[in-house]
């Protein structure tokens, strides 16, 4: 099969691969799409350090099963299913007794610790696998399923309350559907973001102001998200709360904070949050919200050919919303 892999960091490169066989609890899926997100380029640039050498980047997978392992159930043959970011988790720690097996420490990641979309074919956990919602094509599945789910779980750590003000640093791929969903839920959303058309596309998803990085939104907030990948803008977004606010930072992925002055970012009661990958109860309630209210995906297509330039462009900040890839469908 065709495939794009990881051996270095900095490069992103064409692979002939053979056709992955499912596990015994696994599915073997036929991707149809796979959304290009920032943990990729974490995974390809070694910002974060390597589970698998080589690897098949990509964890937002829209595709259908083709054949199951015998212990797998739940996704029959022919069932159109997701493959998301969270591969397996042990089942017994603490954490996962406890209902966060986020904090698992036996998580296993696609496109991580296993290979990912970026390739014909993929294998999944059928525990792990998502029935997924109707009304969306493939190409607005994909960036459901990570982008969607975990700034779903980024929202929730930000105690935003009812009706409140929240704030957006960065909108990209996730922050677009965040905000859709804390509208949604009556909040005024205020988004700083260094890209024009990024500004432009929050105003058109309702939010109340839309500024460049520098800027500041026009009244304090309940709670801010922070989604780019810059801790420098940890500080900046803490002094933007209001007292009691709460920041929740959504990457798996920071550069440095700098040094936080006591008084001006976290005195009055301030609260700052990390978010770690997400919880399959996570999943399914955010695909839930996605099949009961309609989420607007705003994706930048890509051909499977093309993944390389399409990790390019998120990097530099060309593409709106969310970069999907997408593969021929299967011959007949």
């Amino acid at each position: 099969m065709r495939a794009w892999v990881v051996r270095a960091p900095g490069r992103l490169e064409p692979a002939e691969l053979p056709v992955p066989e499912p596990g015994p609890d696994e599915l073997l899926v036929r991707v149809r799409t796979c959304g290009v997100c920032r943990t990729d380029l974490h995974v390809r640039d070694g910002d974060l350090p390597p589970h698998k050498s080589p690897v098949v980047p990509g964890h937002e997978v829209v595709g259908d099963v083709v054949a199951t392992g015998p212990r797998a159930a739940g996704h029959p043959a022919g069932a159109r299913v997701g493959v998301p970011w969270l591969r397996r988790t042990c089942g017994t720690c603490r954490y996962c007794a406890r209902h966060q097996e986020n904090l698992c420490p036996h998580s296993q990641y696609t496109g991580w610790d296993a290979d990912g979309g970026y390739a014909e074919y993929v294998t999944v956990p059928a525990a792990y696998a998502y029935s997924l919602p109707s009304g969306y094509s493939d190409t607005e599945l994909a960036p459901l399923l990570c982008a969607g789910i975990i700034g779903y779980r980024a929202l929730r750590r930000a105690d935003l309350p009812r009706g409140g003000r929240l704030g957006i640093y960065g909108f990209g791929g996730s922050a677009h559907l965040t905000a859709q969903v804390a509208t949604g839920q009556g909040a005024t959303v205020h988004v700083v973001t260094r890209s024009p058309a990024a500004q432009e596309l929050a105003r058109e998803l309702g939010a109340a102001s839309a500024t460049g990085s520098g800027g500041t939104p026009p009244e304090p907030l309940d709670a801010a998200i922070l989604f780019a990948p810059a801790g420098g803008l940890v500080p900046v977004a803490l002094e933007a709360l209001d007292s009691g606010g709460t920041l929740s930072i959504a990457g798996i992925y920071l550069s440095e904070i700098p040094p936080l002055d006591y008084e001006r970012h976290l005195f009055r009661e301030r609260t700052v949050r990390s978010v770690t990958a997400n919880t399959r109860e996570d999943g399914r309630e955010f695909l839930a919200q996605a099949e009961a209210h309609r989420i607007r995906t705003t994706v930048t297509p890509y051909p499977f050919e093309e993944a390389d330039r399409a990790l390019d462009d998120l990097a530099a900040d060309r593409v709106d919303g969310a970069a999907v890839l997408t593969l021929p469908p299967a011959a007949a």
